[in-house]
């Protein structure tokens, strides 16, 4: 019987994170740096992918940092090749990189809306495909795609207005619990995170420009702070979601509760 320490240590674990030199992708990044899994971190722009991995190495585990535009397959193919050409081994995927775009329904311009998609559900597919195919060959690994309560939920659209990052979103909630019943077989779980509203350098002026009305839609009354995505993160990366799959948790301070 493991301890509860044990249950979450991710030591000699290696954790590939999209989108995450920055944002809610570094705060994910550093907290499974934190419980001991060395990190690929890849990005579009390799420079921050390198300043988060040196960040990274200083909590004392070992971090490779990738240039990706994680909606081309043959540069996602790249990633894991240099992945498992480093480490040998990958054991935690966390699909995180994603993009919205606002504009009315009516107005949403049909190229923005396929670009939204792209990154948002097609890139997931691409990662999942390629680093499933090794955690299938290992008997093991852990998928842990970000939604957002957007894609359980309508929103406000006096505070939001991107109907093409919701329905991403929404299937992203579904690509997650479909891929965890087709590859439970494999011993991978598969899970979602539904981040409610958390500032970022991307949203700061929606936030600015809406704060009543996005802080009126929470109950805990605040957004989202720097620490809080990831306990769920590792939770879901660790041993101690061994009988977890197919789920899709809201950190979001209740607001989809009412």
């Amino acid at each position: 019987m493991a301890t509860v320490k044990e249950l979450f240590n991710l030591e000699g674990r290696v954790s590939v994170v999209t989108g995450g030199a920055t944002g809610l992708g570094l705060q994910m990044t550093t907290g499974l740096a934190e419980a001991g899994s060395n990190i690929v971190v890849c990005s579009r722009k390799l420079e921050n992918c390198e300043t988060a991995a040196g960040q990274i190495e200083k909590l004392g585990v070992k971090a490779l940092a990738l240039a990706c535009d994680v909606t081309k397959p043959d540069q996602v193919e790249a990633m894991k090749e240099a992945t498992l050409k480093k480490f040998g081994r990958v054991d935690v995927l966390v699909n995180n990189a994603g993009r919205a775009w606002a504009a009315p329904p009516e107005d949403m311009p049909l190229e923005r809306w396929q670009q939204v998609f792209d990154l948002n559900i097609t890139a997931p597919f691409l990662c999942a495909q390629a680093l499933g195919r090794e955690m299938i060959r290992q008997k093991r690994g852990k998928i842990v795609n970000i939604a957002s309560i957007a894609g359980l939920v309508g929103r406000n659209p006096r505070a939001y207005s991107s109907i093409a990052y919701s329905a991403s979103k929404g299937a992203l909630v579904n690509f997650t619990r479909d891929l965890a019943v087709k590859w439970a077989q494999y011993n991978i779980q598969i899970n979602a995170i539904c981040p409610g509203f958390f500032v970022t350098p991307l949203n700061e002026k929606l936030y600015e420009k809406n704060k009543d009305n996005i802080d009126r839609e929470i109950p805990l009354g605040h957004t989202g702070g720097p620490d809080d995505l990831k306990g769920m993160t590792v939770l879901l990366a660790s041993d101690a979601s061994n009988f977890i799959t197919g789920a899709v948790i809201p950190v979001d301070g209740g607001t989809v509760a009412w």
